[in-house]
């Protein structure tokens, strides 16, 4: 797999993201889960994306265990910042203070079995906390060798400005894909103007843009996405009738609907690295091809044709989630 650059790291076009292997996406399976990390690594595929809070805590420990051994091969990338009740894991709240991220950060190392974290990024922006407070945090566990590079997750441009002024950022992530093109506004700008790779989660809309899911009552019962407003009522059928347009083209490319959708991701920017999360080697598999796709100027003009900024049904976050963000 070809390779792009997140600040001073080289990792690959495409990261693994690990979040389902351990909850939100209905049951997982640890054994699939590590054998999928390591297939991941026989596709090329180094960069791994967790976070403290996914699980909560589970899903490093999950990671650590995929990673044994093979350390030196991998790009970890994980998260601090969302807090999780341990009584109720569905109450979280936001800490963005110096003792919170440096203690988080130890924690992490601890559950992950590494020695320093390749890329350490501040899962949301605490509004009590200026940034600048944040990222000096960060900035010293990279001068105690704990952290190599930091990013923030879902900043806006202004705040990117501000906390690249205090230390240099590697990487911002953000959702983006075919139906969530929010980062177009100023964020993708602002990164290639500051030289700040973009981590691009959810690049599948949340698996809709896979074309397998085909009606709300096939997600698990305890499926995250059934809170999602985008999957709900009138937005479900709206979205799915995206879908098959996506489909549509990817059947004139001889390609699945999944890699063309990673592919479009990975033509706006060769500082855009997707990371899209599975728990299956097959789904893998599957996305890894699209590296490989090459897609026209013409290709590129017919999908944001068929699907402009703004056209998915429905906000990507319930109500709550939304105000955590910028």
């Amino acid at each position: 797999m070809k390779t792009r650059k997140l600040g001073n790291l080289t990792v690959s076009a495409m990261g693994l993201g690990c979040m389902g292997m351990s909850e939100f996406y209905g049951q997982g399976d640890d054994a699939e889960s590590i054998a999928t990390v390591h297939r991941a690594l026989e596709l090329g595929i180094t960069l791994l994306d967790t976070a403290d809070a996914y699980g909560p805590h589970t899903n490093e420990m999950l990671v650590g265990r995929a990673i044994a051994g093979k350390r030196d091969k991998f790009i970890v990338a994980t998260k601090c910042g969302i807090v999780r009740d341990p009584n109720d894991p569905m109450r979280r709240g936001i800490d963005g203070t110096p003792e919170y991220i440096k203690k988080s950060c130890d924690d992490s190392l601890r559950r992950l079995g590494i020695d320093v974290i390749d890329l350490y990024q501040l899962h949301r922006v605490d509004p009590k906390t200026p940034i600048e407070e944040s990222v000096g945090a960060m900035a010293d566990l990279v001068k105690a060798g704990k952290v190599r590079a930091i990013g923030l997750s879902e900043a806006s441009s202004e705040t990117l400005r501000r906390a690249h002024a205090i230390h240099p950022l590697a990487s911002v992530q953000s959702e983006y894909s075919l139906w969530s093109r929010d980062p177009e506004d100023s964020v993708l700008a602002t990164c290639r103007e500051l030289g700040i790779g973009f981590l691009a989660y959810s690049p599948l809309g949340r698996g809709f843009l896979t074309g397998q899911i085909r009606r709300f009552e096939d997600l698990a019962v305890d499926d995250y996405r059934r809170n999602s407003p985008r999957f709900q009522g009138d937005n479900f059928q709206k979205n799915l009738d995206l879908v098959q347009t996506i489909a549509s083209l990817a059947a004139e490319k001889n390609t699945t609907t999944s890699r063309l959708a990673l592919a479009w991701v990975m033509a706006q920017g060769d500082f855009i690295v997707p990371i899209p999360g599975t728990k299956r080697r097959k789904y893998l598999e599957d996305n890894a091809g699209a590296d490989d796709l090459v897609l026209t100027h013409d290709d590129l003009a017919r999908l944001d044709a068929a699907l402009p900024k703004g056209v998915a049904s429905g906000e990507r976050y319930n109500e709550v989630m939304m105000k955590t963000i910028q």
